[in-house]
């Protein structure tokens, strides 16, 4: 069966997808972005792998199935650059990047190296003992060597000419990074992830930093998946979440959360002209960076990103939290009620020009619209209709207002920039039916 024939069947067997859908006229691995879909859609748009041969068209149930499609069907990978030829890869099921390469499960204890255990680490490290300076020695180079090793198997790159598109509500991947970015000097381009869960990216190895803020964090790595340097990517109707290592599962040491997540989408390095529309982020604190630091100058003029449609719930911050680019963020629902650990939405970084419009707020009353922003070293931002819990245009709230009414110094709308490239865009009072609606794998 071909990719085509594949991917048909699998909605056709999909059935509240398929009535909706019309499977026989539709092949979702073919499908590029809208002419006016957001950032992605500038220049040559995002068309992913939509021309691909039959020859590169995969269907793929394991990590290394996965890896060896990326590679024009070779594994292990003949170099570390992936390839570009276009492609299309659906995958079928779930797959677990945390596996060896016959896909027998790998535990946190199987990337030990060198030495390295936690226990080890947490003794020689308490800043009762080792006091509040960063780690060193041999033991943090074994925990390096150990963070190394899983990486080696988490880490997913991604080329050129891309789509990896999920056959079902159930498809998933679980525990990995697709990294999407500049290797050997080739930068990727035209990327499309859709109808897919992105599950419990975790680091086995945080860092622990004693100088992260008062009392010192733990940092890991690894995004669900990462943009850096590539352009022209199109996220769409995919779910990212923390279910077995979620933040209330995880234990605390050194009076500090065992932190093993990062993001679930970043956007850094110069990347641009993405669009993340209709995906389902959940419980999670860091969710989307864009923008590498406040030094990392090379950013301006990058950055271009829209975001639309989508659900964010249950989460800290970084929603998103925004260096240099130009953001456009619509009718996105925003779902802050029983959030204990709520930082903000909107992060204004230096040199940032995000325009929300259009998007809408549940709270529970105690979290506040002047707490939906942040400043952190921007100056401006624009907030059009938005809306927080009622449903008509009488209780819309001026975010930006309510912020400056708070907080010294105000930010300003001098963003210097007005969106002119996007699509559908719903009324603020119908975000929340439209988008709890549609968002996430196989919602249409």
């Amino acid at each position: 069966m071909n990719g085509k024939a594949f991917v048909l069947a699998a909605l056709v067997a999909t059935a509240g997808a398929a009535a909706r859908l019309e499977p026989a006229q539709r092949d979702l691995g073919r499908e590029v972005l809208g002419a006016t879909d957001g950032w992605g859609a500038f220049g040559a748009g995002t068309t992913g792998g939509s021309t691909a041969t039959d020859a590169n068209v995969f269907v793929v149930k394991n990590r290394r199935e996965l890896i060896a499609a990326l590679n024009n069907g070779v594994y292990p990978p003949p170099s570390s650059t992936p390839s570009a030829t276009p492609k299309i890869i659906y995958v079928e099921g779930t797959i677990d990047a945390n596996v060896d390469d016959d896909n027998r499960p790998l535990r946190c204890d199987d990337y030990n190296r060198n030495g390295y255990t936690l226990e080890a680490y947490l003794q020689t490290y308490d800043p009762a003992v080792w006091g509040m300076v960063p780690p060193s020695g041999p033991l943090e180079l074994a925990r390096i060597a150990s963070q190394q090793a899983q990486q080696a198997r988490v880490r997913i790159r991604v080329g050129s000419n891309t789509t990896i598109v999920g056959t079902s509500r159930k498809a998933t991947i679980r525990g990995a990074w697709l990294d999407i970015r500049t290797t050997g000097g080739v930068i990727p381009t035209s990327i499309i992830v859709r109808n897919l869960t992105f599950e419990d990216t975790f680091d086995c190895f945080p860092a622990w930093d004693p100088t992260d803020g008062s009392q010192g964090n733990w940092n890991s790595q690894y995004d669900s998946i990462s943009i850096r340097n590539g352009e022209r990517v199109w996220i769409d109707h995919n779910e990212f979440a923390d279910v077995t290592t979620r933040d209330e599962t995880l234990p605390t040491y050194f009076g500090r959360l065992f932190q093993v997540h990062d993001g679930q989408l970043d956007i850094t390095n110069a990347a641009s002209y993405v669009t993340v529309s209709w995906n389902r982020f959940l419980d999670h604190d860091k969710v989307m960076l864009i923008g590498s630091s406040d030094s990392a100058t090379s950013d301006r003029g990058r950055l271009k990103v829209t975001l639309h449609h989508n659900v964010f719930e249950s989460l800290g911050q970084r929603v998103p939290r925004v260096r240099y680019g130009q953001v456009h963020v619509y009718d996105n629902l925003y779902r802050l009620k029983k959030t204990d650990n709520y930082a903000y939405s909107w992060g204004v970084g230096i040199e940032s020009a995000i325009y929300a419009e259009k998007n809408f707020f549940y709270t529970d009353g105690e979290i506040t619209p002047d707490r939906f922003v942040s400043r952190l070293n921007g100056t401006a931002i624009v907030t059009l209709e938005t809306q927080v819990n009622g449903a008509s245009d009488n209780q819309e709230v001026d975010v930006r207002a309510e912020y400056n009414a708070v907080n010294d110094p105000d930010l300003t709308e001098a963003v210097g920039w007005t969106p002119t490239l996007y699509g559908e865009v719903h009324a603020t009072h119908l975000v929340p039916g439209a988008v709890a609606s549609g968002a996430g794998p196989f919602n249409w």
